[in-house]
């Protein structure tokens, strides 16, 4: 936790003045992020449950749910109970559950949690189930449904999808419905593979809850969600709600794949020019793989990012600068093709990075430097982390 001196230090100074490394959140930016996917959803008439795994900060979450107690989505239940405290009891835990996190499931639900998990195979349906009856506790449980071949979840047509289902419907637990998670729309590019997407997830999901509804189970909720799918969906019908996170910061990544422009990332790392290496054409700052990630997400799209693009005091990028490579604690700032000139950046002289992966960049640091407009520091934003 920051020590009341601490979080304090900084509020009303420029950024000019703060200590670097840090975090700064541009709430301009995060509001108008937020404003853009809420309206895009609102002619669907279905739930937002914004997922709080890139923000992880109550006053993000406050923001985002225009001070209600949820809906959140959650990827770990360390969020789970940092939120609670905080007020917010509408919670999904948005990873598949796993045996030794079942006492703390059910724990925060004796403490007021409105708490679901989710799982895709028949032994944890059955090991969850045997709980809930044994705790007399009908444990909200969402069925995972592969709609994309990235990562976790049943087929919708798999007949095991029902076995599942029955197995926490008669066996104690509440089936409540589907979840998916288009996670491969992070490697689409642009709004017409972004809608296809939107579309393969949402008839996917629809489809194993008509699955489920036809062998007589109860399906109640039909949640879908990725950033570029929820910005890009034409047609929600048989949803009930949507989960995203990172539409809330934005990132590189974002950028390469056409979801977003620059000028709406809401993060950057401040850091300083400690360093000069003008025969191979770096220039050094404080600010390395522990304060920006060693993600690298961007090299595989169509303009490599390095470890992230460089701009000014007021967020401007600098032409053609990146962050060519980094070291524990050192940045190393170049141009972009390894030859071009450098701008004269003088030692101390204070820059922004532009993160490749917001998520990641993020988990770095426990407190965002708040910014309303220019460049005064406005509120320290604690956040969490760990499991």
């Amino acid at each position: 936790m920051l020590s009341s001196t601490l979080s304090q230090a900084s509020i009303g100074r420029s950024l000019a003045d703060i200590e670097t490394p840090c975090l700064v959140l541009e709430t301009r930016r995060l509001a108008r992020n937020v404003s853009r996917l809420k309206t895009h959803l609102e002619p669907f008439a279905v739930r937002l449950r914004p997922h709080l795994k890139t923000a992880k900060s109550a006053e993000v979450a406050r923001l985002v749910t225009d001070g209600q107690a949820g809906p959140l989505t959650v990827s770990t239940l360390r969020e789970a109970e940092y939120f609670l405290e905080h007020g917010f009891s509408d919670l999904l835990y948005a990873v598949g559950i796993a045996p030794n996190k079942l006492e703390h499931v059910f724990d925060l639900r004796r403490r007021g949690a409105e708490l679901s998990i989710v799982l895709d195979n028949i032994d944890m349906a059955g090991l969850v189930a045997a709980q809930c009856a044994e705790r007399r506790d009908r444990l909200p449980v969402l069925i995972e449904i592969d709609v994309d071949d990235h990562r976790s979840g049943i087929k919708p047509q798999d007949p095991i999808l029902a076995q599942v289902g029955r197995t926490l419907h008669e066996g104690g637990a509440m089936l409540a419905g589907v979840m998916a998670h288009a996670g491969s729309s992070y490697f689409s590019k642009g709004a017409v593979a972004f809608e296809d997407m939107a579309e393969q997830e949402r008839s996917g999901a629809v489809a194993a809850a008509e699955a489920l509804r036809g062998a007589g189970l109860p399906c109640p909720e039909v949640s879908v969600g990725s950033t570029p799918t929820a910005l890009f969906s034409r047609d929600l019908a048989g949803v009930t709600e949507v989960r995203a996170g990172v539409f809330m910061f934005f990132d590189l990544v974002m950028v390469g794949i056409g979801a977003c422009s620059l000028d709406d990332i809401a993060i950057s790392v401040l850091a300083s020019v400690v360093g000069h290496q003008p025969d191979k054409g770096w220039i050094l700052i404080d600010a390395g793989w522990m304060a920006m990630s060693r993600d690298r997400g961007t090299a595989r799209l169509s303009v490599d990012q390095g470890y992230g693009v460089v701009c000014d005091l007021g967020c401007n990028p600098i032409p053609d600068l990146i962050v060519i490579d980094a070291n524990q604690e050192h940045g190393i700032i170049a141009h972009r093709s390894g030859t071009g000139p450098l701008p004269d950046l003088p030692i101390g002289t204070m820059v922004r990075i532009l993160p490749n992966h917001a998520c990641a960049t993020a988990a770095q640091h426990d407190r965002y430097q708040v910014m309303n407009d220019g460049s005064i520091v406005s509120a320290i934003w604690p956040r969490i982390y760990g499991w």
